[in-house]
């Protein structure tokens, strides 16, 4: 290729550099296992994201002690916080819930005993590293 001709496309490889950030779309996976300690933040965390960022595609995947996030009734007993309106809240702002089938399997717990906001997953571990690697979504853990 020629210099003048490289030079030619400049400009248009310039724009396309330049306009590919603003196209994508971040993809964020914030990971639960442990509700007790990680419930309120996590849920605040989610909240103020959206409010910076209102397009983040944003995924929560628990697993452990994780999964009482999602449970009904659910709440953050320190800070007499009801987990539920917050879930739905955010749910609707595109938010998605993964329950790991594995952790309801071995705590003997049905899907029935969850909010309807929650979707479930084989394995929590693998749903995160599958979101990581397959589907490039940056990780959190609160």
């Amino acid at each position: 290729m020629s210099v003048r001709r490289f030079l030619a496309l400049l400009p248009m490889l310039f724009a396309l550099t330049t306009a590919a950030p603003a196209l994508a779309q971040d993809r964020v996976v914030y990971h639960i296992d442990n509700a007790a300690e990680q419930g309120t933040k996590a849920l605040r965390n989610i909240r103020n994201h959206l409010d910076v960022a209102p397009k983040t595609e944003i995924r929560v995947v628990t697993h452990a002690e994780g999964v009482d996030l999602l449970m009904e009734g659910a709440r953050d007993q320190k800070n007499s916080i009801d987990y539920g309106p917050l879930i739905s809240d955010l749910k609707g702002r595109g938010v998605r819930f993964e329950v790991c089938e594995i952790t309801m399997e071995r705590r003997k717990l049905t899907k029935d005993q969850f909010v309807m906001e929650a979707e479930f997953s084989p394995s929590g571990v693998v749903r995160i590293t599958e979101l990581q690697a397959r589907d490039h979504y940056a990780y959190i853990k609160p």
